[in-house]
């Protein structure tokens, strides 16, 4: 059971750091998010985000392997993803890009959701 939490924490993490990859390029965000980002400004604030997808990757690369880092490593995961879709879901008329975004965070935290549950069920280290 832990090995298939550890597998369901990596592919959250998995979903968080491939986005990172925007920080490269406002090209990539442009293509990842089907939005023009033409303001200098708001290409600094868009690989900003990317660089923090970065972070919350890496707490959850971190928390897969790392025992003692999987309760902060899920909640910084959840409170990421589930904002999104929370933000997203309130503001409604977004494109289909933004729509695959917000499928790949809602599966993700239920696959973090049921991390919890199996860690929960496995016998104690």
């Amino acid at each position: 059971m832990r090995a298939i939490a550890t597998a369901l924490v990596l592919l959250a993490a998995v979903a968080n750091l491939l986005p990172a990859l925007g920080a490269l390029s406002t090209a990539r965000l442009e293509g990842l998010y089907g939005v023009a980002i033409g303001d200098p400004n708001l290409a600094i604030l868009m690989r900003h985000r990317a660089v923090l997808f970065l972070v919350v990757g890496g707490v959850l690369g971190l928390a897969a392997f790392h025992p003692p880092f999987r309760a902060l490593g899920i909640a910084v995961g959840l409170l990421s993803m589930l904002s999104f879709v929370a933000l997203a879901a309130s503001a409604g008329g977004y494109n289909t890009q933004l729509s695959r975004v917000l499928w790949v965070d809602v599966v993700a935290s239920l696959g973090l959701g049921v991390a919890v549950v199996l860690d929960s069920l496995a016998p104690p280290r």
